[in-house]
């Protein structure tokens, strides 16, 4: 792994920090792999049951590289293509995750960057934070983001944000539901700590499977394949180790064996 990343544990929860600062963080060939390598990591090891994704310096993410936009002039649609993959193979591992994933975003946060903060499961924001999907400013489109934030913000507004490039503060953010809280910079951690600690109450299988509900409520349609689904999946629960353990727990009035509890 290069300086490209730092990558700590504290306790249950692993921090991965984009550290590119001199370079407003942008990603470029070689960090959108380590970032995905970063992730799979973080979601095979067992030790680890949150993942926070934040940033060294003033910005979060500039979204593309000027150096690696320079190559990329030059590919074919091949090598295009295969850059594409990359990226998209990114955001969907963050995306899909078992486990929950924290965005903290203190600066800017442009192109892809947008696209990593929509992918996370809930995001904390600097109150000077500022967000721009700025792809057709360079005749280009947010392609492989597009489904990330636009589940995040709704269709009417990326077709407006989309199209105008318009940059929006961290509060519109919020009002658009790409971003959870807005706080002052100073902040940050606080609102970081106060998720990690309730995340870590609770039954890592169980919000595994609170993730995927809420994923599949959004996107499939309210039917009787939908309603079926959603009485097997508290069936299936409930009658799992995990489920019987924490209902124990709570009639028993003692810690569950996720906290340490017997």
């Amino acid at each position: 792994m290069s300086d490209s990343l730092i990558i700590r544990n504290d306790g249950p929860t692993r921090f991965i920090t984009m550290n590119r600062a001199e370079r407003h963080n942008a990603f470029d060939d070689a960090l959108i792999v380590e970032l995905t390598q970063a992730f799979e990591a973080a979601i095979t090891d067992p030790a680890t049951r949150i993942i926070v994704l934040d940033a060294t310096g003033k910005s979060f993410s500039a979204g593309a590289d000027l150096n690696w936009m320079k190559r990329m002039a030059e590919y074919d649609l091949a090598q295009n293509l295969a850059d594409s993959r990359a990226l998209a193979k990114l955001m969907s591992t963050i995306d899909s995750s078992p486990k929950p994933v924290i965005g903290v975003v203190q600066g800017p946060a442009y192109g892809g960057g947008v696209g990593l903060a929509a992918c996370c499961d809930m995001v904390v924001a600097a109150d000077t934070a500022s967000f721009c999907l700025s792809e057709v400013k360079l005749g280009l489109i947010p392609a492989v983001i597009s489904p990330y934030v636009v589940r995040a913000i709704g269709g009417r507004a990326s077709r407006r944000y989309f199209q105008t490039a318009e940059t929006f503060s961290a509060t519109k953010a919020v009002e658009l539901g790409l971003v959870s809280e807005v706080v002052p910079a100073e902040q940050l951690a606080e609102v970081r700590d106060r998720w990690i600690k309730a995340l870590s109450n609770n039954g890592p299988q169980a919000m595994q499977a609170a993730k995927e509900l809420a994923v599949r409520a959004t996107e499939d349609e309210l039917n009787d394949d939908l309603r079926d689904w959603t009485a097997n999946r508290i069936a299936t629960i409930r009658a799992s180790d995990e489920g019987r353990e924490g209902v124990r727990a709570f009639l028993e009035k003692r810690k569950p064996t996720w906290l340490g509890g017997h």
